[in-house]
């Protein structure tokens, strides 16, 4: 799938959650103090470090195979191996979560897995639950 838009506040990305039940935009606020990636989904915002791009991709390439999503809320466990477990792992890059909003730091697996998509940089499966990802 390919985004919409060029990932600017005045024009997001408009992207689709894996299974197609859920449309969100996604911009970088390169400003923020870290730099920013944030995922407006309704009402709700959502904020990520922005080297999260860089960092999963980097990841998923050197897992050389399909990863589940994992997509879990914060408060919820992810399943170990997901892209969902590296977005929260002490071991990752950042040190733990990607997220920034405590409370909204889940669901890593969720949103930025369509975003590597659009961009060029991974394949995503499409099926009604249990989606995989892999770096091309």
């Amino acid at each position: 799938m390919t985004a919409t838009g060029s990932g600017t506040k005045d024009d997001p990305w408009k992207l689709t959650t894996a299974p197609g039940s859920s449309t969100y935009e996604m911009y970088r606020d390169e400003a923020a103090d870290p730099p920013q990636l944030v995922c407006q989904v309704g009402s709700t915002k959502l904020m990520y470090h922005l080297r999260a791009i860089e960092d999963l991709h980097a990841w998923l390439k050197e897992q050389g195979d399909w990863v589940p999503l994992g997509a879990a809320d914060e408060g919820k466990a992810a399943p170990d191996g997901s892209v969902e477990a590296f977005g929260r792992d002490a071991s990752n890059p950042v040190g733990g979560w990607y997220g920034l909003r405590k409370g909204y730091r889940g669901r890593f697996g969720m949103y930025l897995p369509p975003l590597l998509e659009a961009l060029g940089l991974v394949e995503l499966e499409h099926n009604p639950r249990d989606n995989r990802v892999r770096a091309v």
